[in-house]
């Protein structure tokens, strides 16, 4: 048996997952003066993008279970940022809606993105070498999940 396979240095999981938790990290400081959390915004963006949708269109988008969005989006409605409305054509389907408060907030994260993008250009870090990166991430994604709904 091949021990190298095992170790954390060759797993190609643990720099996107440590990358990942650290770029959460550098939100916060942006999202912490909106009063949210960064599920809390990944749901407003899509929310912004397509108001009015489905709470498993969201789900779908941003690849949560029910289980978790629920939550989630009741924490969000009680905070006064959307409203939760039945189908009248079917009362299993839930349909979120921005409110007034939460298509204000759009106007506050304009600038996060790019801010963020800041902190990661460097000499060493080009905004190519990024947008590649972007693109490479969802190919795996699309194609994790492709292989997730043939199980």
């Amino acid at each position: 048996m091949d021990d190298e396979q095992l170790k954390l240095n060759n797993q190609i999981c643990f720099p996107i997952y440590s990358v990942s938790r650290l770029i959460t990290k550098a939100y916060k400081p942006f999202l912490e003066e909106m009063g949210l959390t960064y599920p809390q915004y990944l749901v407003l963006l899509v929310l912004w993008e397509n108001d009015n949708i489905s709470m498993n269109t969201i789900g779908e988008k941003l690849l949560l279970n029910t289980n978790t969005l629920s939550p989630l989006v009741k924490r969000m409605e009680k905070m006064e940022l959307l409203r939760r409305k039945r189908s009248k054509k079917d009362e299993r389907s839930v349909f979120i809606q921005l409110t007034a408060k939460g298509k204000e907030l759009k106007n506050k994260a304009v600038p996060i993105p790019e801010k963020l993008l800041n902190t990661l250009l460097t000499e060493d870090v080009s905004l190519t070498e990024i947008m590649l990166l972007k693109d490479t991430l969802n190919k795996w994604s699309d194609i994790l999940s492709e292989k997730q709904n043939d199980k």
